[in-house]
């Protein structure tokens, strides 16, 4: 019988996976996955056979750029804890949910494939983060190598869902944070950076079942996972707008915060593992999100 643990478990991803894997173990800030003695505890109270690790410090452009050295530090923590404990004690199966921040900033071409991953640095704004959760997927190919474990990690875009945390502005996602600010605002709707970047949005919900198929399946590839279209800010905001039936002038402000331009990631190889898996509509997703705000 499979013990899943799931690190990062009580946020907006892990809430979607109780879900659909109601009988995992699932951490969140109860746990300190940067001390070794914590994660030593975990692993011999749960004695996990599959680890899903979502877990990690994340924050907005102005934090992330304020603590580098933060970032950094306590993600490569929890990273080489969690990933050295699967193995001392026998994982079969660690699935590590990086981000598509890892990617360079600039490539020749977009969208940008998995073998893209090391042909620059990530984006100045975020550059620790990145390099950190970048560091993982090293990590990981370098344990299959030495230790003969078949561990994976997957890639996945910009997420959004209802489940998000609505309470603290600086750990909402962008769509959440945008469709809260619009729920809040009269008439007019402002914005941080230019609204010209690129991104690719995901409901949480859609990773959640692809993450139970890697397990389900014992899927061991590392892939993307995004859905094929790429909006700018602008037309985010404008399409959020006009499904919500609000008129509201959109002004932007501190041009500096825009962070990376675009990094839109093909689905080439999600669609040759998984090829009937539809994702959620950001039409659909929207409403779901919205209907949430108080």
């Amino acid at each position: 019988m499979n013990k899943i643990l799931v690190t990062g478990g009580k946020g907006m991803v892990g809430k979607h996976l109780q879900k659909i894997l109601p009988n995992a173990t699932y951490t969140g800030s109860d746990i300190d996955l940067r001390d070794w003695g914590s994660v030593v505890s975990l692993f011999e109270d749960v004695k996990p056979t599959h680890v899903i690790h979502l877990a990690a410090k994340v924050g907005g452009i102005q934090d992330n750029m304020a603590k580098p050295a933060e970032y950094f530090d306590d993600n490569i923590l929890m990273n080489t804890n969690t990933l050295k404990a699967s193995r001392l004690y026998n994982v079969k199966k660690f699935v590590g949910i990086l981000s598509t921040c890892i990617y360079p900033d600039i490539v020749e071409s977009y969208p940008m494939t998995e073998k893209d991953l090391f042909l620059g640095p990530p984006a100045k704004t975020n550059f620790s983060y990145g390099y950190a959760k970048r560091c993982l997927a090293v990590q990981i190919d370098a344990y299959n190598q030495q230790y003969g474990t078949e561990y994976n990690y997957l890639i996945p875009c910009n997420l959004y869902s209802e489940l998000d945390n609505f309470e603290h502005g600086a750990k909402m996602h962008f769509i959440t944070a945008l469709l809260k600010k619009i729920k809040e605002s009269n008439g007019k709707l402002s914005l941080l950076g230019t609204g010209k970047p690129l991104r690719q949005f995901m409901y949480a919900g859609d990773l959640s079942k692809i993450i139970k198929e890697v397990i389900d399946k014992d899927i061991k590839e590392n892939f993307n996972v995004a859905p094929d279209y790429n909006y700018s800010i602008n037309e985010m905001a404008e399409m959020a707008l006009d499904g919500l039936d609000k008129n509201y002038k959109i002004i932007y402000s501190k041009p500096e915060l825009d962070g990376q331009y675009r990094k839109d990631v093909s689905s080439k190889r999600l669609k040759a593992i998984l090829p009937n898996f539809e994702f959620t509509s950001l039409k659909k997703g929207i409403k779901k999100v919205y209907g949430k705000i108080s």
